[in-house]
């Protein structure tokens, strides 16, 4: 496939806001993740007992006022998200050269802004019919599947394509194909893409009633692990046409990789037939052997189904010298937020040198490959790196990054 650049990324997560705030919580291995202190309480009164990846200071940061009728947590997020690492600018500074029309936004969710309608039903009201209502339910555009894309089209002046990718956990990972194929197209040059997605008693409860909730801080392909840790995170990358002149050592994405095994409905096929078609497709999109590959960022959520067949899948395909690591002990699984989150710890790593281990995490399953690393970070130079994202159904989106030669 044609190399698309990455001229700006960014992730907002428990570790932080920032790019920076990513890099150092990796290199001190500092996590981010605490005790449940959010969302409706059990029947005893008292929090799901388990660990989350909450963002701080997000109750204090209302939206703009020219924004406000799309405040919700989600936006809140998204808005913050927004502001770091120079991706503001960067859009506008697109959107400057082609024109907003041909600047696409292709934005990933799970939830969407759901946690807004939870909090809507507790506020019943009852009408002049007797029908009780929630009291805000004819807020223009909060209470839907694309409350985020809305949302975000006014927030950035982008009048482009408007998509919203709502794949489970792969959502955030599928919007950077998306992006590249209406580029290769010639339907826009440039793409604002991302995902947000915040906690709320959806989530928490409904990952619970599946019984795939650790009450103790996920361990991703530990051969104790129980369950994950979920988190909210939001993240964005604006990709481009590449110039004829690209500058060397450039960030680009250059290929992905997408199947659906369709094993289960919320289990993954157990020899990873699925993911090893994915990460295969992204080698061969973007024309390189599996030996190339320095750091791949694995999907790893630390649920025993999920992680056995990735390993399973990573050793099929790659040789013993790849440093694979999941990173979800440090910020949660944040869903339709985790594409992005996790594009932008491979783009660290392709762009620092820095490659994470695995936080939490001591006793390796025993069908984990020399490629899957628990120890600490370690330094090199990368060519390529790679993120894994795995939904529900076998839903699956691997990416390879890379450099300008």
């Amino acid at each position: 496939m044609p190399a698309v650049a990455v001229r700006a990324y960014t992730a907002t997560s428990a570790l932080g806001r920032g790019r920076d705030a990513h890099a150092h919580a990796l290199r001190e291995r500092r996590g981010g993740l605490r005790p449940n202190d959010f969302g409706p309480a059990c029947a005893d009164g008292k929090p799901l007992p388990c660990w989350i990846g909450r963002v701080d200071g997000l109750e204090a940061l209302p939206l703009p006022p020219s924004l406000a009728t799309w405040e919700c947590r989600n936006n809140r997020l998204a808005w913050l998200a927004l502001q770091q690492d120079g991706v503001g600018g960067a859009v506008d500074a697109a959107i400057a050269r082609h024109g907003a029309e041909r600047v696409a936004l292709v934005v990933g969710t799970s939830t969407s802004s759901i946690g807004a309608t939870e909090e809507a039903y507790t506020r019943l009201q009852v009408g002049d019919d007797g029908q009780r209502f929630p009291d805000d339910l004819d807020r223009p555009g909060i209470h839907t599947p694309h409350s985020l894309g809305n949302f975000l089209q006014q927030a950035t002046g982008v009048r482009g394509p408007a998509i919203t990718v709502a794949t489970a956990c792969s959502s955030s990972a599928k919007v950077f194909a998306q992006a590249a194929r209406l580029i290769a197209a010639g339907v826009v040059d440039a793409a604002l893409v991302g995902g947000v997605d915040t906690l709320c008693g959806s989530v928490l409860f409904g990952f619970n009633s599946l019984q795939l909730v650790s009450s103790e801080p996920c361990r991703p392909f530990d051969a104790q692990r129980v369950g994950l840790s979920l988190g909210e995170a939001g993240g964005f990358a604006l990709l481009e046409r590449c110039d004829a002149d690209e500058r060397s050592g450039s960030l680009q994405l250059r290929g992905y990789g997408e199947s659906s095994d369709a094993h289960h409905m919320s289990s993954p096929h157990p020899e990873g037939l699925g993911a090893q078609l994915a990460m295969a497709e992204a080698l061969a999109r973007g024309g390189i052997d599996a030996s190339a590959v320095g750091y791949l960022n694995l999907h790893g959520t630390a649920t025993p189904a999920n992680d056995r067949a990735e390993a399973i899948a990573v050793a099929a395909l790659f040789p013993d010298t790849l440093h694979a690591s999941s990173t979800k002990g440090w910020t949660g699984h944040t869903l339709g937020a985790a594409g992005i989150v996790e594009s932008v710890i491979a783009l660290l790593a392709l762009e620092l040198g820095e490659l994470p281990g695995i936080l939490n995490s001591s006793e390796p399953d025993p069908v984990c490959g020399a490629q899957i690393r628990f120890d600490n970070a370690r330094q090199d130079t990368l060519a390529f790196a790679m993120n894994n994202s795995f939904g529900f159904g076998g839903n699956n989106c691997s990416l390879l990054f890379g450099k300008a030669p």
